[in-house]
Formats: C-alpha cells, sequence, structure tokens
C-alpha cells in the first residue's frame, strides 16, 4: 500500500536546490538537514543487520527567531513526503506536563502519517471509486420511474448511456434523489477524564464507532451531492484500512520527523539549576524518545529508534551545553543560522518562487487590482522591516509581514471598490504609512 518516495532518493544538492527555490541564505542548515535526509536513504540501502545500527544524525538549529529553522525542516519533509510534526518543547514545563505527556509527540507523528498512507491510497483508487459511485448513481437514476424525456421504444442499456452522458453533461444537476448512506456522526457526548489517561491508549470514539458500524440512514440529496457521497463511500470501501495502519506505523518509524522548538527554553544555565528541576525534568522525559523507545499507542507498540529528531532555539540566554549532558550526546549536528540583514530582507520580499511580493500582487488580483510594487517601494519595505527589528525585538522576516500589512491596509479593505485599477507601492507610498509609527518608539511597539 504506501508508495515509494521519490523524493527521499534526492542527492543532497537537489534538495539544498530545492530549498533555494523558497527560502533565502541559510547555506550551513539547508546543507545539514540535507545530509542528514541523504543519511536516511543510505541506511535503508545497508544490509538489515547494519540498518538497526545506524542511528539518525539529530541536529540543533541555533538562530534568533524568523530567520528560516522550522521553515527549513518543515520544506525538506515535504519534499521527500516524510510524516513531519513541530513540538514546542517549551510546553511540556506547564503544570501537569512534566513526566506524562511528552510521549504524545509520538502519537502525533504515527497520526500524521497513517493519515498521509491514507491520502495516498485514496488518490490511487479515486478512479475505480469515481467509476463505482458513478454506476451506483446510475442504478438508481434509472430504477426510478421512467422519465417523460425517455424513448419509450429504447433498450435499458441504452436509456443506461443515455442517463451516463446526462449525468456527465450536468443535465441531471438540479434533479434530487433518495440515497442511503453510511451513518458515520455516532454518539454525541462529552467525557470527562483525570489527567494521564492519555497513557491507557484508550480511543473512547473508536471503542462506541463499532456499535454503529454498517447502519445506514436516507439522505434527500439533489445529484451532483449524491455523486459526491457515493464517491466517499466507494473510495472507503476499496481500502484496506489494515494496511494503512501498518504502512503508516512503518513511515513513522522510518521517516518521521518530529521538530522540537524552542529547545533553549529547557535548557538550565548552571547558576540556576536549583529552581529549574522542570526544564531538567523535561529533558530526561525526552531523553529515551531522542535516545531510541518503544511508545504505546492505539495502533500499538511504536519505536523511535530511526526517527530523525530536528531540535531548534534562539539560545540567546542558555547554551547549547546547558543542556544535560546525555540529550546533548543525542545532538551531535549543531548549525548557526544567520541573522538576516536588510540585503537578506529585499531577496526575501523578491527572489522565493513564492515571494511575499508575489503573494499580495495575486491577493489583489483577485479583486481585480493591479498591485505593483516598484524597486525603491521594495526597498523601503526592507529597510523599515531591518531598522524596525533593530530598535525592537528582532523577529526576523515576519517583520515583513508586519510592514507589508501596515502599507497595504486601506487598500485591502478599498479593494472590492477599485476593480480594473492599477496601485503603484513606492517609496513615499511606504512612507507615508510606516516612517511616522517607527519614528514613534512607544507607538512602534505596538503597531510594528
Amino acid at each position: 500500500m504506501s508508495q515509494s518516495n521519490s523524493g527521499a532518493t534526492m542527492t543532497p544538492r537537489e534538495i539544498v536546490s530545492e530549498l533555494d527555490r523558497h527560502i533565502v541564505g541559510q547555506n550551513a542548515a539547508k546543507r545539514a538537514v540535507a545530509i542528514a535526509l541523504r543519511n536516511r536513504w543510505r541506511r535503508r540501502q545497508l544490509e538489515p543487520d547494519l540498518q538497526e545500527e545506524v542511528t539518525p544524525k539529530n541536529l540543533i538549529l541555533i538562530g534568533p527567531t524568523g530567520v528560516g529553522k522550522t521553515e527549513i525542516a518543515r520544506r525538506v519533509a515535504r519534499l521527500v513526503r516524510a510524516p513531519f510534526i513541530k513540538v514546542e518543547a517549551s510546553r511540556f514545563t506547564e503544570v501537569g506536563y512534566v513526566g506524562r505527556d511528552v510521549e504524545s509527540m509520538v502519537r502525533d507523528l504515527v497520526e500524521t502519517s497513517i493519515n498521509m498512507v491514507r491520502d495516498e491510497a485514496r488518490k490511487a483508487v479515486a478512479v475505480r471509486a469515481a467509476e463505482s459511485a458513478e454506476e451506483r448513481l446510475l442504478d438508481l437514476l434509472t430504477g426510478d420511474e421512467r422519465p417523460a424525456y425517455e424513448d419509450p421504444e429504447s433498450s435499458s442499456g441504452e436509456t443506461r448511456e443515455k442517463m451516463r452522458k446526462m449525468l456527465r453533461s450536468g443535465v441531471l444537476d438540479g434533479r434530487t434523489l433518495e440515497i442511503q448512506v453510511s451513518d458515520q456522526r455516532g454518539p454525541q457526548f462529552e467525557v470527562v477524564t483525570p489527567q494521564g489517561v492519555e497513557e491507557l491508549g484508550l480511543n473512547l470514539k473508536d471503542m462506541f464507532g463499532g456499535m454503529f458500524a454498517g447502519k445506514k440512514r436516507s439522505r434527500k440529496v439533489s445529484v451532483p451531492e449524491a455523486l459526491r457521497l457515493l464517491t466517499l463511500e466507494e473510495t472507503e470501501a476499496l481500502l484496506d484500512h489494515d494496511q494503512i495502519v501498518i504502512d503508516g506505523v512503518q513511515r513513522a518509524e522510518q521517516e518521521g520527523i518530529i521538530f522540537l522548538d524552542e529547545i533553549d527554553k529547557i535548557a538550565v544555565q548552571q547558576a540556576n539549576r536549583g529552581p529549574d528541576v522542570s526544564r531538567e525534568g523535561v529533558q530526561r522525559d525526552l531523553l529515551p524518545i531522542v535516545e531510541g523507545t518503544t511508545v504505546h499507542t492505539k495502533h500499538g507498540f511504536v519505536r523511535t529508534d530511526h526517527v530523525l529528531f530536528m531540535a531548534a532555539g534562539a539560545f540567546h540566554i542558555a547554551k547549547p551545553s546547558d543542556l544535560i549532558p546525555e540529550l546533548q550526546g543525542r545532538f551531535p549536528i549543531r548549525v548557526e543560522l544567520e541573522s538576516l540583514n536588510k540585503e537578506d530582507f529585499l531577496r526575501i520580499l523578491t527572489e522565493p518562487e513564492h515571494s511575499l511580493i508575489r503573494q499580495y500582487e495575486a491577493l489583489m488580483g483577485t479583486e481585480g487590482v493591479n498591485l505593483v510594487f516598484t524597486e525603491t517601494g521594495i526597498a523601503s519595505v526592507a529597510d523599515f522591516a531591518f531598522r524596525a527589528n533593530t530598535q525592537m525585538e528582532n523577529i526576523g522576516a515576519r517583520r515583513l509581514t508586519t510592514v507589508l500589512e501596515r502599507v497595504l491596509e486601506n487598500l485591502s479593505f478599498d479593494a472590492p471598490d477599485k476593480g480594473g485599477t492599477e496601485v503603484q507601492i513606492d517609496n513615499d507610498a511606504v512612507e507615508s504609512c510606516v516612517a511616522k509609527i517607527l519614528s514613534d518608539e512607544d507607538l512602534s511597539r505596538y503597531v510594528l
């Protein structure tokens, strides 16, 4: 059932080249991630006994917010179609979470993986499902009372083909009919449980869902809606759900990527080890999962030995060496990402395939407005974003969106009334919207 991941065979150079289409700079991080992904392919070429011994080369990406840490991980996971989840390590320091909920990231990864495999399986049977649904719908249509437009002399086969042509051409779209569909609603209830029930691996929806399996209910719907519902039913009927779960669990174990963001927030500085017991506790809870353990899920036991972990953090205050030594050892590759300067902002605005400028031009285009950014306008946006980061908290490339939203606020509101017009954003347009705000430090902290 599981499809081969063509993206997983990409060379490091090809991976970096693809990332370059969407992310500006950060070549060291791109190379490190590309090598880590290629090492997974290399491991699969080894003898089974040796495969088990080769563990992932986990990474820590170090750099301020907004420089592309998460985007690199997310993009590379999409490239190789690997199950990917992002988890903020700092959330495990909340009251009631320490020592209990860390394994939930593995369960989330498994669910993501199974959903990926299920989506692929649905696409694989889409044509067969559509054909079967059409036949079922034709059975219903031809089984009804003979319509007035049908030739009484025609055979049932000719009638069916006429119906098929009318169905495909949309002639029957206004007609309604009653169909029997599976009742997916199930029982409606609320369960209040004490903390810790997650470890029991219980899934009440699955438990009660079996009681309602196979039940049908009548619905009166239009012909297009009937075709949609019947196609969904036929798709589900063609799937091997047990195999999907098996393939999904295997893909999570062998190809899964867990991105641990804000890992610096659970690091404990040497001078403050006393009051930060909870942070060290989270690290010790994470350790067996990153090292390789077996986690109980509703789909069975899942091993994390070959899951790739990517951690990220700004490390403004704490340092990677403030993590407990055992956890440091499980992240052998450390890459420092560069802070973004004004030239980087210019490139981010224009170079990526779906750059911010192209996005805003396309959004305004839906209203019939021809939005045009001049070179001076783009340079001015980059300059104000860089200055705002310098004067206030540095939030990296995210500041570009803040500035652009401010510049385009009035146009976005009035766009429905400006269809067929051209609007230029030049240096003066940007300055008139942003300069006064940036000069007022107190105001800029709230607006920019």
